[in-house]
């Protein structure tokens, strides 16, 4: 599978697509592969979140916001599970090139689909492409996926040996300090968010099952920030979502203790996406779901679907 990939990498003219709100572990992954196999341009259609615009501010990376693909000789998708979260994009080649983490689905209809769901981090499937080719990452290409491999296991709270291993590894090859990797992803926390946060907190519902809580809110913007802000206050589990028209988008967080214990939210949001032709996905502890609909009423699918699954691990124990 990595010859595929090496292969279409060694065309010409390419594009790098990354999924709505691209975090650092989508840009960071399209960042390394656009400075290892150039020429590549960047394309997010739905924008950044925050820190990894903090990422490409610092490296000074690019990325364009809308793109035709009939005019590229290769497209790859790095750290996206589903087409739909590159809408408006549609029409995906089956040359495309899909470089994933996430659970393996059958929305993607293409030749080359390099998934591992064993791994933290996209950015370490990007590591094993480089390495294959005999790439060696430069300062800035390091710094990038080591941003990826910091924000998508939490500052390594939900860290695996192998990404524990990689970024070793990038450490010693670009003899970059902890510090410096840590500086990337780190900056003030604005008082907007700081507010969003807050707000988030007053507008919170919550129910619980034994010793377990699941919280939900909502919000407008910062919808990540306050399912942090909501554990940190004791939930186990948090949904906050935002309306924007028809379309919703919820993100959900869970304490590694719940998830230790059977809970995964990127299977249970991936399964009410299914219900309520909604795109869901993520990982066990950090996930989310947007599509149309009425954004109180998924909450509460979200809310009753976890203390179902809070039922079931209590009486398993």
């Amino acid at each position: 599978m990595i010859e595929d990939v090496l292969r279409a990498l060694d065309r010409d003219n390419k594009v790098i697509l990354v999924h709505a709100n691209a975090d650092s572990d989508a840009i960071g992954s399209a960042y390394a592969l656009q400075r290892c196999f150039p020429p590549a341009v960047i394309c997010a259609p739905g924008g950044v979140d925050r820190v990894a615009k903090l990422v490409l501010d610092r490296l000074g990376g690019e990325f364009l916001e809308s793109c035709d693909l009939s005019s590229f000789d290769q497209v790859l998708v790095v750290d996206t599970s589903s087409p739909e979260q590159l809408a408006p994009l549609s029409g995906f080649p089956r040359e495309t090139v899909v470089i994933d983490h996430h659970n393996r689905t059958d929305k993607w209809d293409v030749d080359t689909y390099f998934c591992d769901p064993s791994k933290t981090s996209c950015t370490e499937l990007v590591l094993e492409v480089m390495q294959a080719a005999g790439k060696e990452p430069d300062a800035e290409t390091a710094l990038a996926l080591m941003a990826g491999m910091l924000t998508d296991s939490g500052h390594f709270q939900f860290a695996r040996p192998p990404l524990l291993r990689a970024f070793a590894q990038l450490m010693d090859a670009s003899q970059l300090q902890m510090d410096e990797a840590l500086a990337i992803t780190r900056n003030e926390v604005s008082t907007s968010e700081r507010t969003a946060i807050m707000k988030g907190a007053q507008r919170c519902r919550f129910d619980r099952i034994g010793n377990m809580i699941v919280a939900s809110s909502q919000g407008s913007s910062f919808e990540a920030s306050i399912c942090r802000g909501l554990l940190n206050l004791g939930a186990d589990v948090a949904f906050v979502g935002s309306q924007r028209q028809e379309r919703y988008r919820i993100s959900a967080r869970a304490t590694q203790s719940v998830v230790r214990r059977g809970l995964h939210l990127g299977k249970l949001l991936e399964s009410i996406g299914g219900e309520t032709e909604s795109d869901g996905g993520g990982h066990g502890g950090a996930a989310g779901i947007s599509g149309v609909g009425d954004v109180e009423a998924l909450l509460h699918i979200c809310t009753e679907k976890t203390m179902s699954l809070f039922r079931e691990m209590r009486h398993q124990e």
